[in-house]
């Protein structure tokens, strides 16, 4: 517990000492870093990251979305996928998905049961 708030403390020291634009900048650059990740892991399937994380590429889609639509910026779901994806998602679909196992969908629907 000593660590995690020592850790916040260290964050919130340097966040006071950034200017917001430095800020804004390495945080687009690590977003464009992890959607690079995703598009060189397309081992990756959407299941396993909603599995051990609690998002995945869509879920990062639908916040794209309403990021954009915070600012007054036309762009839906569809178009945020493809961003997202870097194709459109029924191509990526074809291509990368595959079939979700009895264990994945299990474990998927219990996390889901919890969070109630």
């Amino acid at each position: 517990m000593q660590m995690v708030i020592l850790i916040l403390v260290q964050r919130h020291s340097i966040l006071k000492t950034m200017d917001n634009n430095i800020q804004n900048e390495i945080e687009a650059a690590v977003f464009r870093r992890l959607i690079q990740h995703f598009s060189e892991r397309t081992d990756v399937q959407n299941i396993d990251l909603m599995n051990l994380s609690g998002f995945c590429r869509n879920c990062l889609s639908k916040w794209y979305s309403a990021a954009a639509q915070e600012r007054g910026l036309d762009i839906d779901y569809e178009e945020a996928r493809e961003i997202v994806y870097g194709m459109p998602y029924a191509e990526w679909k074809s291509m990368y998905q595959l079939e979700a196992t009895k264990e994945q969908l299990a474990t998927f629907n219990n996390d889901k049961s919890n969070d109630n």
